[in-house]
């Protein structure tokens, strides 16, 4: 805990045992929508705090859909896209000065959760399907905006990966699987960026509701991780509010009036709410309140221009190149080729998600006239709309798209989801776009063969027109400035370096979840296990549509000389990876270096690969450049559920490296040992396979097999004929896999009383 934490936690302390019961149980619950209550009396003042998480949404009164004016900058799913931390750091610094101009203390943001499924209604706001990218993606956009004196709300606390049903929904799943999967990026954001504050989620995890699950909030969060902040209820998530202070919930938001208030206080009278539990839980909360109080500044202003500047820069790296065949990218502009700019969505773009991060952009560019101040007049580009709002076309408005493309050299159809089809409440039904959208693509297609299609949405989708179109831009919803960055990367001025934060399925029927998403009757359950996105699709060895980590670029790259610093490690100590990577084609660009870790041979079932480790290098043409990763036992370690804790499993471990989970041409294995001591406690129900595998169970083992096998001891040098050998001996065999496997209690009934209850007693205490 840093000294400024320290004396704000002290203060806080020394306020909060000023205080009346009443006015703690004031503390806890919001002053309406957006601020905390003041303490006058005790000089402690409210605090705003609002959406993000990709731009400042501040209601100017009671109606949210009108906010004051503010940089929107691309949604999660497509800041994911750049893998670029540094750059993800400027833009919630940005995103800090806009709260600072505005008195707004805390920006509820970021969205940290795993995209369990493409058909996730808020998938816009989430990062990845991977742990360790969003993770990390998470802590850049904590530090960005916290490095300006601006608080975040890290969320949703855990496990949300559905809209249906989101306020009562169950999400069910094991021990292993949440620690593997659906905690690790809060872990890393939250140990290395310490977020102000943490947002629990409405749902219920394993059947207790985040806003009251002592498991996750107290013995995880702040036990185990170390977060020093508040958590905040999501939106109406508070249940029982007693439970949910007994369990370290901060802040019930929205305010409840007195409803919860005069529960706080009931149960602090007679006893059932300790004050002691009371008074830590207040104490925690006035410490972000006087953080925040001394962090806010006066007279801030912020340059409008520079911040939309810093949108299309950020646009530009998160744009993904899917296809481009016959190098029909980047448009030459100096050609004078016509282009027939297809699709409403040129013009009116989809740039945002809907529902409570919906950001009051201060401009908004499209692509259609950013491509005409960049190619140079009216009379080379051609229009056709092509569809109305909601996707929907007709006869007329194809026979229009197909006479302009069929009459210009290279068409751009604007495609993708319209805010009806993916939104915060909801989750899609489908992956497909509009059925209007893919009419169009077909209908251009089939006249014009350099057609380009650039997607506008907020997640996967299918794209069955693949085989037909020569290049594809995922142009994802990249906030106000989208469009520009669109015309850049089109036209060259930007060269595409992004990839995909999460795999692109052929087919829904292809996705871990396809029959078990979203939960219904109020239960949610994770049988897919560990085994999410691109770590299902290598374990069933399905071939994605895109995979994971997948994009293109102009120029092209090579990989070399991967080393590493020992050829064996032990699992207290690093290792060091070095590779090269070169800039092979003609034009400077930018290399997403992915490093994915495979254990040779896993003692429980893990994912053929996992990412690790990544970065981005920028290369002129013909520069090579040494890149280098640190790993570290977390690195190489699985969760143990007998332990509750994490171990390495000693052994072999490949190193695999390269541009996408599926393109990774160096490869290299480490032998890892282990020195921790993995002792399992033997019990009565333990397998007698077991006995064997512990360091003092050898002889215990040979006592328990011979229960049943001892039979066979006594008549293994009887003669027999080579065919009764034979049948002695397979006998033999299936009667120790039967042993093996069995409880160690079981056998006192098969010998029938001959092994007793004392002599197992007897033999479990030999080997404690």
């Amino acid at each position: 805990m840093s000294e400024q934490s320290k004396n704000h936690k002290a203060r806080a302390q020394e306020l909060v045992s000023q205080m009346t019961l009443e006015e703690k149980a004031l503390l806890l619950s919001g002053n309406g929508s957006w601020t905390t209550h003041p303490l006058e009396r005790l000089g402690i003042p409210s605090i705003f705090m609002t959406d993000g998480p990709h731009g400042l949404r501040k209601a100017l009164g009671p109606n949210i859909a009108e906010s004051v004016p503010a940089t929107c900058f691309p949604t999660a799913s497509a800041l994911a896209s750049t893998w670029n931390t540094e750059l993800i750091k400027q833009v919630g610094a940005a995103m800090a000065q806009e709260c600072q101009a505005n008195d707004v203390q805390i920006l509820l943001g970021p969205g940290n959760n795993m995209k369990r499924s493409p058909l996730g209604g808020r998938n816009f706001e989430y990062f990845s399907e991977d742990p360790t990218l969003a993770g990390q993606l998470a802590a850049s956009y904590i530090q960005g905006v916290q490095s300006e004196g601006v608080g975040t709300c890290l969320k949703h606390f855990a496990v949300n990966n559905q809209e249906f049903e989101r306020m009562v929904n169950s999400s069910n799943l094991d021990e292993r699987t949440l620690r593997e999967i659906y905690l690790p990026a809060f872990e890393i954001a939250v140990t290395q960026a310490q977020p102000w504050s943490v947002m629990c989620s409405y749902n219920k995890v394993n059947g207790v509701y985040a806003s009251e699950n002592h498991l996750l909030l107290e013995d995880i969060l702040r036990e185990e991780w170390g977060f020093e902040g508040a958590v905040v209820s999501d939106w109406g998530a508070v249940h029982d509010r007693v439970k949910g202070i007994m369990a370290g919930l901060n802040l019930e938001m929205p305010g409840s009036g007195d409803v919860n208030r005069k529960k706080i206080i009931e149960a602090a009278k007679t006893g059932l709410l300790p004050v002691q539990r009371l008074d830590e839980v207040v104490a925690s909360l006035v410490a972000v309140v006087l953080k925040a109080a001394e962090s806010r500044k006066t007279g801030v202003t912020f340059d409008v221009e520079q911040h939309h500047a810093l949108a299309r820069q950020v646009a530009g790296e998160s744009i993904i190149l899917l296809k481009n065949e016959d190098n029909l990218l980047p448009l030459d502009v100096g050609a004078k080729k016509k282009i027939a700019v297809i699709g409403a969505f040129a013009k009116e773009p989809r740039y945002q998600g809907a529902g409570s991060s919906q950001v009051n952009p201060t401009r908004i560019s499209n692509a259609y006239d950013e491509l005409l101040a960049l190619v140079g007049g009216s009379e080379r580009i051609r229009y056709a709309s092509g569809y109305d709002i909601e996707g929907v076309t007709t006869a007329q408005l194809l026979e229009e798209a197909r006479q302009q493309a069929k009459d210009a050299d290279v068409a751009i159809v604007f495609a993708g989801l319209p805010d009806s089809h993916e939104s915060e409440g909801f989750d899609r039904s489908t992956l497909d776009m509009p059925e209007g959208h893919n009419r169009l693509i077909d209908a251009v297609s089939q006249v014009q063969p350099n057609t380009v299609v650039v997607l506008m949405n907020g997640s996967a989708i299918t794209m069955p027109w693949l085989g037909r179109v020569k290049a594809i831009v995922e142009g994802w919803l990249t906030g106000q400035a989208g469009g520009g960055a669109i015309a850049d990367v089109l036209t060259g001025r930007v060269n595409p370096s992004a990839k995909l934060a999460e795999t692109f399925p052929m087919r829904l029927e292809d996705t871990p979840t396809a029959t078990e998403f979203p939960g219904l009757n109020q239960q949610a359950h994770y049988g897919e296990g560990v085994f999410i996105g691109y770590r299902y699709y290598d374990k069933r060895n399905i071939t994605p549509l895109f995979p994971f980590g997948f994009g293109l670029s102009y120029t092209t790259f090579a990989y070399s000389e991967l080393t590493f610093s020992a050829p064996s490690i032990k699992d207290t100590e690093t290792l060091t990876v070095q590779l090269k990577v070169r800039n092979t084609g003609k034009v400077a660009g930018k290399e997403i270096v992915q490093l994915y870790i495979r254990e040779d041979r896993p003692v429980v079932s893990r994912p053929d690969k996992e990412l690790k480790a990544f970065t981005k290098v920028a290369l002129e043409p013909g520069e090579e450049k040494t890149v280098s990763f640190t790993l570290k036992q977390r690195d190489f370690a699985y969760y143990n559920t007998a332990l509750h804790r994490w171990v390495v499993n000693p052994g072999r471990f490949d190193i695999l490296v390269g541009g996408s989970s599926r393109d990774l041409p160096l490869r290299k294995h480490v032998q890892v040992e282990t020195t921790q001591v993995t002792v399992p406690t033997l019990t009565r129900n333990s397998m007698v396979k077991e006995f064997k595998k512990h360091p003092k169970g050898q002889e215990a083992y040979t006592l328990l097999k011979n229960v049943i096998m001892g039979s066979f001891e006594e008549k293994r040098h009887v003669k027999r004929t080579p065919q009764e050998e034979y049948a002695w001996k397979k006998a033999e065999m299936s009667t120790l896999v039967f042993v093996n496997d069995m409880p160690a209690y079981k056998l006192i009934n098969f010998s029938e009383g001959k092994f007793t209850e004392q002599m197992l007693n007897d033999i479990l205490a030999q080997v404690q």
